[in-house]
């Protein structure tokens, strides 16, 4: 009785030493979660850094709007309007996905005739390429 006392006590110390040496298999996913959040908080520091920066300049250049326009300016213009870069991207990339015109049209918030006019460009640009 003795010997399994002894012999149970010594396995229990060295089972003991060797947890305390093993490495902790968790230790180095905690070390890659608290890396992660730091560049998530860093990330987000430097966003709202430069979403600052961008709405202080949209209220230095609200600040110099340029002079009423006409309603006869109005009335030229309302026959074309500028459609801006990142809708005619957003329009070709729906149109590469397969979307039919009038998906696009209502996705995009614009009409039928628009749709067709960038997609058209777009086509000519790569062609002309």
């Amino acid at each position: 009785m003795e010997y399994v006392f002894i012999g149970l006590l010594a396995l229990s110390v060295v089972l003991f030493i060797l947890s305390a040496l093993m490495k902790d298999p968790v230790k180095n996913l905690r070390d890659e979660i608290d890396q992660l959040s730091i560049q998530h908080i860093q990330d987000m520091y430097t966003v709202k850094k430069k979403l600052k920066v961008l709405e202080e300049e949209l209220l230095v250049s609200d600040d110099y709007l340029p002079p009423a326009v006409t309603d006869r300016t109005l009335l030229r213009s309302a026959g074309k309007k500028d459609i801006h870069e990142i809708i005619k991207n957003q329009v070709w990339s729906l149109a590469q996905q397969g979307l039919t015109i009038e998906q696009i049209a209502r996705q995009s918030s614009l009409n039928i005739e628009d749709v067709e006019m960038i997609i058209s460009e777009k086509i000519e640009k790569q062609v002309k390429r």
